[in-house]
Protein backbone atom coordinates (compact mmCIF):
# COMPACT_ATOMS: atom_id res chain seq x y z
CA UNK A 1 0.00 0.00 0.00
CA UNK A 2 1.28 3.71 -1.06
CA UNK A 3 1.47 6.13 2.27
CA UNK A 4 2.52 9.64 2.06
CA UNK A 5 4.61 10.75 4.82
CA UNK A 6 6.27 13.66 5.99
CA UNK A 7 10.14 13.50 5.13
CA UNK A 8 12.53 12.19 7.92
CA UNK A 9 16.48 11.93 7.87
CA UNK A 10 16.05 7.97 7.54
CA UNK A 11 14.81 8.85 3.88
CA UNK A 12 17.71 10.98 3.08
CA UNK A 13 19.81 8.67 0.44
CA UNK A 14 16.61 7.31 -1.07
CA UNK A 15 15.12 10.75 -2.15
CA UNK A 16 18.62 11.81 -3.15
CA UNK A 17 19.06 8.58 -5.85
CA UNK A 18 15.58 9.11 -6.87
CA UNK A 19 15.67 12.37 -7.58
CA UNK A 20 19.12 12.13 -9.01
CA UNK A 21 18.17 9.28 -11.52
CA UNK A 22 15.25 10.61 -12.74
CA UNK A 23 16.90 14.46 -13.76
CA UNK A 24 20.18 12.98 -14.72
CA UNK A 25 19.37 9.36 -16.79
CA UNK A 26 15.59 9.55 -17.86
CA UNK A 27 15.64 13.42 -18.33
CA UNK A 28 19.33 13.84 -19.28
CA UNK A 29 19.46 16.69 -17.25
CA UNK A 30 23.16 17.83 -16.33
CA UNK A 31 22.30 18.10 -12.37
CA UNK A 32 24.89 17.15 -9.59
CA UNK A 33 23.94 16.38 -6.25
CA UNK A 34 26.59 19.31 -5.57
CA UNK A 35 24.07 21.38 -7.80
CA UNK A 36 20.93 20.73 -5.43
CA UNK A 37 22.85 21.02 -1.88
CA UNK A 38 19.15 21.46 -0.41
CA UNK A 39 19.12 17.91 -1.16
CA UNK A 40 21.24 17.15 1.87
CA UNK A 41 19.31 19.22 3.87
CA UNK A 42 16.09 19.17 3.82
CA UNK A 43 14.96 19.84 7.65
CA UNK A 44 16.67 22.99 7.04
CA UNK A 45 15.88 24.03 3.96
CA UNK A 46 12.09 22.59 3.46
CA UNK A 47 11.06 21.89 6.96
CA UNK A 48 10.63 25.33 8.13
CA UNK A 49 7.59 27.63 8.54
CA UNK A 50 4.67 27.03 5.96
CA UNK A 51 7.49 24.55 4.25
CA UNK A 52 7.13 20.71 3.63
CA UNK A 53 8.65 17.54 1.82
CA UNK A 54 6.74 14.36 1.84
CA UNK A 55 7.57 11.07 0.55
CA UNK A 56 5.33 8.67 -1.18
CA UNK A 57 6.47 5.32 0.67
CA UNK A 58 5.48 1.63 -0.93
CA UNK A 59 6.39 -0.16 2.08
CA UNK A 60 9.96 1.61 3.10
CA UNK A 61 10.81 2.10 -0.53
CA UNK A 62 10.59 5.78 -1.57
CA UNK A 63 8.66 6.16 -4.51
CA UNK A 64 7.79 9.84 -4.71
CA UNK A 65 8.68 13.17 -3.51
CA UNK A 66 7.31 16.50 -3.30
CA UNK A 67 8.75 19.49 -1.36
CA UNK A 68 7.58 23.06 -0.50
CA UNK A 69 9.09 26.53 0.10
CA UNK A 70 7.92 29.02 2.23
CA UNK A 71 9.10 32.16 0.30
CA UNK A 72 6.41 34.31 1.91
CA UNK A 73 3.40 33.82 4.53
CA UNK A 74 1.02 33.55 1.55
CA UNK A 75 2.89 31.77 -1.22
CA UNK A 76 4.74 28.52 -1.35
CA UNK A 77 6.95 27.21 -4.31
CA UNK A 78 6.67 23.94 -5.07
CA UNK A 79 9.66 21.46 -5.79
CA UNK A 80 11.40 18.17 -5.88
CA UNK A 81 8.64 16.78 -6.94
CA UNK A 82 9.36 13.50 -8.59
CA UNK A 83 7.60 9.66 -8.98
CA UNK A 84 9.81 6.60 -9.93
CA UNK A 85 8.76 5.61 -13.42
CA UNK A 86 7.42 2.44 -12.44
CA UNK A 87 4.57 3.61 -10.40
CA UNK A 88 3.54 6.24 -12.54
CA UNK A 89 0.14 6.17 -13.82
CA UNK A 90 -1.09 5.30 -10.17
CA UNK A 91 -2.35 8.78 -8.95
CA UNK A 92 0.88 8.63 -6.40
CA UNK A 93 1.86 12.33 -8.03
CA UNK A 94 -1.78 13.35 -7.46
CA UNK A 95 -1.54 12.28 -3.66
CA UNK A 96 1.27 13.66 -3.01
CA UNK A 97 0.12 17.28 -4.64
CA UNK A 98 -2.89 16.94 -2.42
CA UNK A 99 -1.02 16.41 0.67
CA UNK A 100 0.92 19.74 -0.38
CA UNK A 101 -2.10 21.70 -0.81
CA UNK A 102 -3.73 20.34 2.08
CA UNK A 103 -0.75 21.17 4.28
CA UNK A 104 -1.18 24.84 2.37
CA UNK A 105 -4.88 25.33 2.80
CA UNK A 106 -4.36 24.23 6.62
CA UNK A 107 -2.09 27.39 6.78
CA UNK A 108 -3.68 29.93 4.81
CA UNK A 109 -1.37 30.14 2.05
CA UNK A 110 -3.03 31.65 -0.72
CA UNK A 111 -0.77 30.72 -3.82
CA UNK A 112 1.60 28.03 -5.11
CA UNK A 113 4.36 28.34 -7.65
CA UNK A 114 6.32 26.63 -9.57
CA UNK A 115 9.29 26.86 -11.92
CA UNK A 116 10.30 23.92 -14.16
CA UNK A 117 11.72 22.88 -17.14
CA UNK A 118 10.61 22.65 -20.67
CA UNK A 119 11.80 19.03 -21.28
CA UNK A 120 9.50 18.17 -18.34
CA UNK A 121 5.81 17.47 -20.78
CA UNK A 122 4.36 15.38 -19.07
CA UNK A 123 4.44 17.34 -15.80
CA UNK A 124 3.17 20.41 -17.52
CA UNK A 125 -0.06 18.42 -18.26
CA UNK A 126 0.26 17.17 -14.59
CA UNK A 127 0.18 20.75 -13.43
CA UNK A 128 -2.52 21.63 -16.13
CA UNK A 129 -4.67 19.33 -14.99
CA UNK A 130 -4.60 19.63 -11.56
CA UNK A 131 -5.77 23.54 -11.58
CA UNK A 132 -2.01 25.35 -12.04
CA UNK A 133 -2.03 27.83 -14.47
CA UNK A 134 0.88 29.19 -16.95
CA UNK A 135 2.09 32.79 -15.66
CA UNK A 136 5.32 34.53 -17.10
CA UNK A 137 8.49 34.86 -15.00
CA UNK A 138 7.17 38.28 -14.47
CA UNK A 139 3.95 37.66 -13.18
CA UNK A 140 5.93 35.93 -10.39
CA UNK A 141 6.49 37.50 -6.75
CA UNK A 142 9.33 39.37 -6.83
CA UNK A 143 10.70 36.94 -3.90
CA UNK A 144 9.92 33.41 -5.45
CA UNK A 145 13.14 31.67 -5.70
CA UNK A 146 13.77 30.89 -8.96
CA UNK A 147 15.65 28.34 -9.48
CA UNK A 148 18.34 28.95 -12.69
CA UNK A 149 17.04 26.35 -15.05
CA UNK A 150 13.76 27.04 -14.47
CA UNK A 151 11.92 28.64 -18.28
CA UNK A 152 8.17 27.74 -17.49
CA UNK A 153 6.18 28.87 -14.52
CA UNK A 154 3.13 27.90 -13.08
CA UNK A 155 0.68 29.42 -10.10
CA UNK A 156 -2.28 27.64 -8.55
CA UNK A 157 -4.51 29.55 -6.57
CA UNK A 158 -6.25 28.03 -3.43
CA UNK A 159 -9.80 28.34 -2.55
Amino acid sequence: MIKISTYHPQYQVQVVELILKIQQQEFDVSITLEDQPDLLNIPNFYQQGNGNFWVALDGVMVIGTIAAIDFDSKYLALRKMFVNTNYRGYGIGKKLLNSLVSWAKKRNVKEIYLGTIDKFKLAHQFYEKNGFVRVSKSELPSNFPIMLTDDIFYRYQIE
